[in-house]
């Protein structure tokens, strides 16, 4: 399995369901099981704004109670998209969705789908871009 450190408040909108697109500057051919794993920081001043802290709010969290430095979910990569001028982005994004990731044009959008928070966080360190987990975390 591969993994992905997003910051905190995005990596616990995955695991929650409430997002289900990764937006990223690069593209990845890498589709299949993807683990997902809280960075060490969280966006404070993201948690305060909405539709943020009412959605984190719902499941219980805000910035202060967020994990890091941890694995706390998992589910499949499916596909990954260029968002482009011609890309017509509510054909595949609803909801907050817009809202939670950056969907500028030249970007793509990792589309997560099946993502189960897990019992318990996993304590691991983070990586840049895909990486897989060591044999000792």
């Amino acid at each position: 399995m591969r993994y992905l450190t997003i910051r905190q408040p995005w990596a616990t909108l995955i695991a929650l369901g409430e997002k289900q697109f990764e937006t990223r500057s690069w593209r990845t051919a890498y589709r299949g099981e993807l683990g997902i794993h809280a960075g060490m920081r969280i966006d404070k001043k993201v948690c305060e704004q909405e539709p943020f802290k009412s959605i984190l709010a719902k499941h219980g969290y805000t910035a202060n109670n967020l994990p890091t430095g941890a694995i706390i979910a998992s589910g499949q990569l499916t596909g990954c998209y260029e968002v482009t001028p011609e890309a017509d982005l509510r054909e595949w994004i609803n909801g907050n969705e817009y809202d939670f990731g950056d969907y500028s044009e030249g970007r793509f959008a990792w589309k997560l789908e099946g993502v189960l928070p897990l019992n318990s966080p996993i304590p691991a360190k983070g990586r840049l871009s895909l990486w897989e987990l060591p044999d000792q975390v």
